[in-house]
C-alpha cells in the first residue's frame, strides 16, 4: 500500500504558449513559456517538494472559481512577471490579500513590471534567449533552487502594513485617510484654478502652487506630477527644470519626470543631452508611444536647426524611425503619428506621400476617440484638424472649419497651429487638393 503523504502544492501563475515580450533588445523578442515551464519551473518546483500546478494544465479554461480556490488554497504561489500580463498581476494581487504569506515573485532579468513591484523582494533568472535551451534551463533551475524557499516564508504586502488585517484592522487610519482625501481635494481644485485662469496670470499662479504644495519633501508623489505638469504647461520650461531639480531622488527617478526633465532640456535648447536621457529611458525601462515620440521630436528639431542637407536628412530619418516606432506601440496615441505626415513629404522618398495620408488617417482616428474619450484634450481639437489637412481630406477639413467656426479659434488653438496648417497645403503633392485646401485656410485665418 502506498503510504507517501501528499506533497504540498505550488500553484505557477505565468503565461503559456509563444509570447511576445515587448522588450527593447537584447533581451528576446517572444518567449516559449512552454519551454520555460517544462525545462525550468516544474523540474525545481519537484525538487523542492511540492506538486507543481498551472492554470493551462486543465482541460478546459481555468474558470474563475477554479483559480480563486487554487490562489487561496495553494502552500505556495510562485508568480512570473516577465512579460506585461494583466491576469498575472491580478492574481498577485488576490494572494497577497488572501493569504498571509507564500507568494513569490519571479521575472527574466531583463524584464520591465507592469506595476511599480520594485519595492516588493523578487527573483530575477538569465533568459538570454526565448528557446530555453538546457543550458539556460539550468541556469534559471539553480537560481530558483536557491532563491524561493527564504521569500516562501515572507509576509504578504496587506498583511504587513495594514496591522490586524483582515479581520481587527484599527479603525483610527480611516480617519487619516479622510482628511487627506480633503487636503488632496483642495490641492486639484487650485491646480484646475491656475487651468482656468487668464494666460497673463497662469505663470504667476503655476510658481504659487508649487510653492504653497510641493516645495519641499516629503511630497505626496501625485501632488509632485500634477505640479510637474501645471509648471510644465502653464510656467516655463526654465521654472520646470529647476523644479525637478529640487525633487527627491525617489521622485526624480520616476520615468514620467525624466520624460519631462529631456523635455524641458531639449526646449532650452539642449536637444542632444534630451535625446542621450530618452534613449537610456527607453534602454532601462522599455519603449513607450510617449518616449519615442518625444525622441522624435528632438531629432526633428536638429532636422530643421541645421542647414547642412545631408546632416538634415540623418536627423528627419531619425526622426521618422522614432515616430513610426511610437505610432506602433499605440496606435490610440495620436503624438507619434500626427507628426509622421509632414516629415514624410519633407523627406520625399518613393512611397512617402502614400505613408503621409496613412499616418493622418492613423492620427485622426486615434484624435477622434480622443476628443470622445477625453473632452479636456486640450490638443485632440488642433491635431484633429491637422490631420485632415495632412491626409489631403478636404471633405473632413470643411466640416471641422464647421465646428472652428461654432466653437471659437481658441478652443482650436488656432493662432499657434495656423503656420502648420499652411505648411500642410503647401506640401500637398496633388494641385486641386491644395487649391481646396487654401480655401479652407482662408476662412480659418479670418476667424483669428
Amino acid at each position: 500500500m502506498n503510504t507517501r503523504a501528499p506533497r504540498p502544492v505550488c500553484f505557477v501563475v505565468m503565461p503559456f504558449g509563444t509570447k511576445e515580450t515587448r522588450a527593447p533588445l537584447p533581451a528576446p523578442q517572444r518567449v516559449r513559456f512552454d519551454a520555460l515551464w517544462e525545462k525550468a519551473f516544474r523540474p525545481v518546483i519537484e525538487e523542492l517538494g511540492y506538486q507543481p500546478v498551472r492554470a493551462d494544465q486543465d482541460l478546459g479554461a481555468l474558470i474563475i472559481k477554479e483559480m480563486l480556490e487554487r490562489l487561496y488554497f495553494a502552500d505556495l504561489v510562485i508568480a512570473d512577471l516577465t512579460i506585461p500580463n494583466g491576469n498575472v498581476y491580478y492574481e498577485v494581487g488576490i494572494r497577497h490579500a488572501a493569504k498571509t504569506a507564500g507568494c513569490v515573485l519571479i521575472g527574466a532579468s531583463w524584464s520591465v513590471p507592469l506595476f511599480d513591484v520594485d519595492q516588493m523582494r523578487q527573483i530575477r533568472y538569465p533568459l538570454p534567449e526565448g528557446d530555453v535551451n538546457d543550458e539556460t534551463a539550468a541556469g534559471i533551475r539553480a537560481v530558483l533552487m536557491q532563491s524561493v524557499p527564504p521569500l516562501a516564508e515572507g509576509v504578504s504586502p496587506m498583511f504587513q502594513t495594514l496591522d490586524g488585517y483582515p479581520v481587527s484592522v484599527k479603525a483610527d487610519r480611516a480617519g487619516v485617510m479622510r482628511g487627506f482625501l480633503e487636503e488632496l481635494s483642495k490641492f486639484q481644485i487650485a491646480a484646475r484654478a491656475v487651468r482656468l485662469a487668464p494666460p497673463s496670470e497662469q505663470r504667476a499662479r503655476a510658481l504659487a502652487l508649487q510653492q504653497d504644495h510641493a516645495s519641499r519633501p516629503p511630497i505626496v508623489p501625485a501632488v509632485a506630477i500634477e505640479v510637474l505638469y501645471v509648471l510644465r504647461d502653464y510656467a516655463g520650461w526654465q521654472d520646470t527644470l529647476v523644479y525637478i531639480a529640487g525633487l527627491p531622488d525617489s521622485l526624480a527617478r520616476l520615468p514620467v519626470v525624466i520624460e519631462t526633465r529631456c523635455l524641458a532640456q531639449s526646449k532650452t535648447g539642449d536637444h542632444g543631452t534630451a535625446i542621450a536621457a530618452l534613449e537610456e529611458l527607453v534602454a532601462t525601462t522599455g519603449p513607450s508611444s510617449e518616449r519615442m515620440g518625444l525622441i522624435g521630436g528632438r531629432y526633428k528639431k536638429f532636422a530643421a536647426d541645421t542647414q547642412d542637407p545631408r546632416e538634415k536628412r540623418r536627423y528627419l530619418n531619425a526622426a521618422i524611425t522614432a515616430y513610426e516606432q511610437g505610432m506602433t506601440l499605440d496606435l490610440n496615441d495620436y503624438y507619434p503619428s500626427s507628426n509622421l505626415p509632414r516629415l514624410y513629404r519633407l523627406r520625399g522618398n518613393r512611397g512617402d506621400d502614400e505613408s503621409a495620408r496613412t499616418a493622418a488617417a492613423v492620427a485622426m482616428l486615434a484624435c477622434r476617440r480622443a476628443k470622445e474619450m477625453n473632452p479636456a484634450d486640450e490638443w485632440a481639437r488642433p491635431t484633429l484638424l491637422g490631420m485632415a489637412f495632412d491626409a489631403g481630406d478636404v471633405v473632413a477639413a470643411e466640416r471641422l472649419m464647421t465646428e472652428v467656426e461654432q466653437d471659437g479659434a481658441v478652443a482650436w488653438k488656432l493662432a499657434t497651429t495656423i503656420r502648420d496648417l499652411e505648411t500642410s497645403v503647401a506640401l500637398q503633392t496633388s494641385a486641386d487638393v491644395r487649391r481646396e485646401l487654401e480655401v479652407v485656410l482662408d476662412t480659418l485665418k479670418a476667424l483669428l
